[in-house]
């Protein structure tokens, strides 16, 4: 499903669409609503996390991403796939990760930069921070978009925790445009940068260019379209040069822990799954979090980015491979040192902005006005969060209501007499 004029990370097709209110009721910023027996999102509200596709039990959600064929456009004389950690555990038997290097060439590309290898320059520059004592503790991880936007969205008050480093996908994309015009001498507009992603977030951070100025990737792939064109192409592959350049601590990344697993430190926090992730935070930012923890790492889906909706392994499966995978590598091969880049090459170009979507109004007074008439109108209503009226929560279709997008009738549990009693 190619990306629309308007990024959205989800499309929807309304012929499979059954309002069941699945999606509606799993969405961790209420940016689905059912009207009319469909399914609509707000995308004002949508981090990309992904999980009305998963949930769908009709496929009537698509995740978005570039067409395949958007690596052989003419005007790049050089293409570079950058494959997710993820992506090694979506294959059977892979003890030789040569072999999926050179898949990737035989597919229609020209070179490979592994996003581990930035994930193992993100990890030593996070120890680095921390040996350096500037940090407050604690800091969340920020390698997961989905959860970024989350913070962004509806726990304003973490935005200061949030880790300031760019993703690895951000680093390996800059480093391996920047080599590849010293090794080939084109332009660097000449030169096509494409990440193989296994979620939706991730899609839309590097299309948008979240935290940096400008994206940085000419494209972002799924994993399981690379997937499928891949298993015929690296059955072809019969003696693999030595292509891989990544250590235990950078396909480590795909996995929930991880990354924090990379830091060397004990005093972490790793969650995974969107339940999960809404119970740290909601405790974080009410102080309840056990004192001492230094570093917290979070991820939308289960299991970590293995669980991606892009992907087409299960999550614990894929893990499993990845752990069989990495006996065989060293602990990590790419360092700091190696590099020579200064700080500003791994820190955001450009904080995200906090988002005010759950705003009633700009006008103070008529945004007061509409929050006494949601709080009147929950007052009456069930607190049954059916789902029935087409809104998540029963506060939520308040909030329709006194917006004007729905109708008190549409509750079906809300007696005529307390319909009448609001509108007197």
């Amino acid at each position: 499903m190619s990306i629309s004029k308007q990024l959205h990370t989800v499309t929807l097709d309304t012929d499979k669409c059954k309002g069941c209110v699945a999606c509606m009721k799993r969405c961790p910023t209420e940016a689905i609503r059912v009207r009319n027996g469909k399914a609509q999102i707000h995308y004002e509200k949508c981090i990309g996390c992904g999980e009305c596709v998963r949930i769908c039990p009709h496929n009537a959600k698509k995740a978005s991403f570039d067409d395949f064929d958007i690596i052989f456009d003419k005007k790049y004389k050089y293409r570079i796939a950058l494959p997710a950690p993820s992506l090694y555990g979506q294959f059977e038997h892979l003890d030789n990760l040569n072999y999926l290097a050179e898949g990737l060439l035989k597919i229609g590309f020209d070179d490979i930069f592994e996003v581990a290898r930035g994930a193992e320059l993100v990890s030593e520059y996070t120890r680095k921070l921390f040996e350096s004592g500037k940090l407050k503790t604690p800091v969340i991880s920020t390698a997961c978009p989905a959860i970024v936007e989350l913070i962004m969205i509806r726990f304003h008050n973490l935005k200061d925790r949030l880790l300031n480093l760019l993703t690895p996908a951000d680093i390996s994309a800059k480093i391996a445009r920047e080599e590849a015009v010293r090794k080939t001498g084109y332009k660097p507009e000449e030169i096509g940068v494409f990440f193989i992603s296994p979620c939706p977030a991730k899609v839309h951070a590097l299309k948008t260019g979240l935290c940096e100025n400008n994206p940085v990737v000419d494209g972002v792939l799924s994993s399981s379209e690379c997937y499928f064109r891949l298993l015929p192409a690296m059955k072809k592959v019969e003696n693999p040069r030595d292509l891989s350049e990544i250590g235990v601590f950078g396909i480590s990344w795909a996995f929930s822990g991880g990354e924090a697993a990379s830091l060397l430190k004990d005093r972490y926090l790793a969650a995974d799954g969107m339940e999960n992730v809404l119970n740290v935070l909601k405790e974080l930012e009410n102080g309840k979090l056990a004192e001492g923890i230094e570093f917290i790492e979070l991820n939308a889906c289960v299991g970590g980015c293995v669980g991606g909706v892009l992907n087409v392994e299960n999550p614990f499966v894929a893990k499993a491979k990845l752990m069989s995978q990495r006996k065989y590598l060293p602990i990590s091969k790419n360092h700091l040192a190696s590099y020579n880049r200064p700080d500003e090459f791994y820190v955001w170009e450009k904080a995200p902005e906090l988002q005010d979507v759950m705003r009633l109004d700009e006008n103070l007074d008529v945004a007061m006005e509409k929050l006494q008439r949601i709080n009147r109108i929950t007052e009456l209503l069930p607190a049954l969060d059916c789902g029935s009226c087409g809104a998540p929560s029963c506060r939520a279709f308040a909030m329709d209501v006194a917006e004007g997008t729905a109708k008190l009738t549409d509750c079906h549990r809300i007696d005529l007499d307390k319909i009448l009693t609001l509108k007197g």
